[in-house]
Parts: structure tokens; C-alpha cells; sequence
């Protein structure tokens, strides 16, 4: 399977794309040949319920006639020469795009790195089952527990070759492991559910079955008897989990798209402090092993290591050419290939840790509230107004006293950014990445 995804014969197929496209008119060109393998396992009490397997090839060809661009999709048996023609016919009837455009050759990667982003191991149904089996085993063995949302387990690869008329052409190859399980403790409206997981690129490195079952388990029971916390202010410790959620708020509001589209409430903001002194925000799409990294972008440009966010000073927004264009800039190598389109987005995106643990953050806090889960999609990425369900532990203390769930914190993301606080356990195994948060001053609505 690694030999199909990294061959030349998918480099030709998109070099003859790129080709036909010129001979059929258009000014520059760009194909992409995306691949992916998947198979996955659902169980649930000791029963499979679902086994899948999925294979697909999608080639796409852009093509630039002057400022006219049009794009076409297709499958790997399409025929060069007929495809390019309707993308070209296709392109001179649109109407002119001042931005697009094929990245400058000066800006395109010279060499494709290495990052290791491929593991080779192939894991067959019966181990995908074994594993899915283990973890919701050992879940329900937990005491307290007394039923199983499911087990899973997963493996695939995806790889990606990208050929342009200005000179670039390049493929990567990465793979990823997958193993979760969800747990419920309790009866009747009393009960509570919980989960946990383990996603890696290398299966090796894949938590332990049992471990993520047993975690799953003692989650869930850990939530029973949760009850209301009263209605104030109050300072929340975001849970590593959720907190990468609010890091995701941070990638979204600096994205370049969102700020060219004035959708964004940070977008009069670059140069100015939109986090704390003590706040940095970084994002590596060169990390060997990385979640999100990648050699080259979706324009063929390696992107370098980027201190977005530095002493809480708002210093780049993720950029692809188009978008780079559209503001005045330069591309930063963060451009995303969606099919035949081009985005800007993050790659491994990590607010930096802080020097304390979270227990001492705990014990600064003294009386407060650990969210562990939240609900709803109350963020409005324009204003910043921040307003979602939540659920956790009542800190008192300094530390965790009962659990807690029907609340909502609320506050403005603004507000929510100036006073944040890092802990020092972050876990980079994600695209996006936080340690645990904690940020003062929200409103909690409970009883």
C-alpha cells in the first residue's frame, strides 16, 4: 500500500494533467492527486457491529486562463487531454479573479524533507477487533460502570501529490492509528457518560487498549452525583481536553481567510497584545512526526516554524498565496488543499506551556470550576461573545470536590485571551495543542 500511494505513476498522471491543461490554452496550471486507505472496527458488548474498509482516489486539476480560473475533479481513469479542454472552456467563461494564482516559483520548496510521517505496520481486521474488544472490556470492569457507548479501533494513510506549471512537484505519504471507547456509569437520569482515546501516526506508540478503557471507565463514574454550582463569577480551569478548544478559537480568529472576509473579531488587531504577557502561540508544520505536519503546503511551499502569538503580541495570520494577496502580504506556507481549492489553515498549532503544574494552578485558584466537557456552539467568531453548556468538578480548595454539569460559563473571547494562564502539561499528539488553561473572571449560570 505504501508503494501504491508514493509511485510515479500518480507524479506522471498529474505531470500529464498539468500538461494538457497548457496545450489546451490555460496560462498556468496546478493538479492534485489525493489517496487514502481506511478500514476501521465498532463494537459494542462484546459484539462487532460495524467493520469498514474504504479506498479512494481523487484527482483535480485548477487552471488560470488570465485572471479566469476554473477547477474539475475526476477519478484516476479520466483522460487527460479531454479533462484539461472542459477546465479551460470552463475557466474562460468565469469571471475574473484578481487573487488566485499559482504560487511564485521563487517560494516553492527545493527539496521535499523528510519528516516521518509514515508508519509502514499493517493492522488486519482481527487486530482492529482485538483492540476495540480490550478497551471496552476493561472499561465495563471498571465499578460503577454500567454500560458501553462502544469501542473502536482504526488504521489508514493518506497520501498527496501535488504538480504545478510553475516547476513544483512533490508527494508525501503519512499514516495514523486510532483507538477510543465510551463508557456510561449510572442509571436511569442519573447517568453519566464519559470517554477517552488514543490517536497517533506511529501504531507503536498507540496508548495501551485496556489503559484507554480503564481511563474511559473511571471518567464516567467520576461524574456521578453531579449537580448544580451556583450562579457567579468565577475563575475555570479548562481540562487539556477542552482546552484545545479554546486554542482552536485562537487558530481560527488568525486565520487570513477570516480576516480578509472581516469575520473575525481580531482582524484590526495584528501588532497589538491579544493575550497575556506570559502567552506564546506557535505553529510547526516541519515537526518530525508531527500531527499536522506536512514537507509542503497545498501550493508546493514549505512553511517554516512561526511564533504567531509572542508575549501575547498578535505577530502573522496563516496565509496561502491568494489569501496573502488579498491583504497585502506574503504567503507563509499555510495554504490547505481542499479538492481543487486552496485555504489557509493551521498545521501543528500549540499555545506554549507555562511553568506551573496544574495542581498549583489548582491551588492559585483555590475556589473554582474544572471543565471537563462542554456543549453547543454558542462562540461568534465576529464578536467573540463566548456562551457554551459545561461540565466538570467544583474546585474548592484548591482542589476537586464534586462533579458539576448542567452550568454554562460565558464571557467575550476578547476578555477570555488577556486573562489566560498555561500549566506546563501539554500533550503535542495533536494538531492543535494546549496544556491546561486557566482563565479568570467568566460568568457561570447555574443554580
Amino acid at each position: 500500500m505504501s508503494d501504491s500511494l508514493n509511485s510515479r505513476e500518480f507524479l506522471d498522471k498529474a505531470t500529464a494533467l498539468v500538461e494538457a491543461a497548457k496545450k489546451a490554452g490555460a496560462d498556468a496550471a496546478d493538479a492534485v492527486v489525493a489517496r487514502s486507505r481506511s478500514a476501521g472496527v465498532s463494537v459494542r458488548l462484546g459484539k462487532v457491529e460495524e467493520t469498514e474498509s474504504s479506498e479512494s482516489d481523487e484527482f483535480s486539476l485548477r487552471v488560470f486562463v488570465g485572471r479566469k480560473i476554473a477547477s474539475i475533479s475526476a477519478n484516476g481513469g479520466a483522460e487527460p487531454k479531454a479533462l484539461a479542454e472542459r477546465a479551460v472552456a470552463m475557466a474562460k467563461v468565469s469571471p475574473d479573479d484578481s487573487f488566485e494564482g499559482l504560487a511564485a516559483p521563487e517560494n516553492l520548496a527545493r527539496q521535499i524533507r523528510d519528516l516521518d510521517l509514515y508508519d509502514p505496520t499493517v493492522v488486519d481486521a482481527a487486530q482492529l477487533t482485538e483492540a476495540a474488544l480490550a478497551a471496552e472490556a476493561a472499561a465495563l470492569a471498571v465499578e460503577g460502570v454500567t454500560n458501553s457507548g462502544g469501542g473502536s479501533a482504526s488504521a489508514g494513510m493518506g497520501g498527496l501529490v501535488l504538480v504545478t506549471s510553475g516547476g513544483f512537484a512533490g508527494q508525501y505519504v503519512g499514516s495514523r492509528f486510532s483507538r477510543s471507547v465510551s463508557a456510561i456509569a449510572g442509571s436511569g437520569t442519573a447517568m453519566e457518560r464519559d470517554y477517552d482515546f488514543s490517536s497517533r501516526i506511529f501504531y507503536d506508540t498507540l496508548e495501551d487498549a485496556a489503559a484507554i478503557g480503564r481511563s474511559a471507565g473511571e471518567r464516567a463514574v467520576k461524574r456521578l452525583g453531579a449537580r448544580q454550582a451556583a450562579t457567579g463569577r468565577v475563575s475555570v480551569v479548562f481540562d487539556p481536553r477542552v482546552a484545545r478548544g479554546i486554542a482552536g478559537h485562537i487558530a481560527s480568529a488568525i486565520n487570513g481567510a477570516s480576516v480578509a472576509r472581516k469575520t473575525s473579531f481580531l482582524k484590526d488587531r495584528m501588532g497589538e497584545k491579544i493575550l497575556s504577557d506570559a502567552i506564546n502561540v506557535k505553529d510547526d508544520p516541519l515537526r518530525v512526526r508531527g500531527s499536522s505536519s506536512r514537507p509542503f503546503d497545498g501550493e508546493g511551499i514549505e512553511g517554516v516554524p512561526l511564533t504567531m502569538i509572542e508575549n501575547g503580541v498578535l505577530k502573522h495570520w496563516f496565509l496561502s498565496t491568494s489569501t496573502a494577496k488579498e491583504l497585502g502580504l506574503a504567503t507563509n506556507g499555510r495554504g490547505v488543499r481542499s479538492g481543487s481549492t486552496v485555504t489557509p489553515a493551521s498545521t501543528n498549532f500549540s499555545i506554549e506551556p507555562g511553568e506551573k503544574s496544574p495542581q498549583d494552578l489548582m491551588r492559585d485558584v483555590g475556589t473554582g470550576f474544572y471543565v471537563t466537557e462542554l456543549f453547543g456552539h454558542g462562540v461568534d467568531m465576529i464578536t467573540g461573545e463566548y456562551s457554551r453548556g459545561a461540565s466538570g468538578f467544583w474546585i474548592e480548595n484548591g482542589e476537586l470536590a464534586y462533579p458539576v454539569s448542567e452550568v454554562t460559563i460565558a464571557s467575550n473571547l476578547k476578555e477570555m485571551f488577556l486573562n489566560l494562564t498555561a500549566a506546563n502539561d501539554i500533550d503535542r499528539n495533536f494538531g492543535i495543542a494546549s496544556p491546561t488553561l486557566v482563565i479568570e473572571g467568566m460568568t457561570l449560570a447555574g443554580k
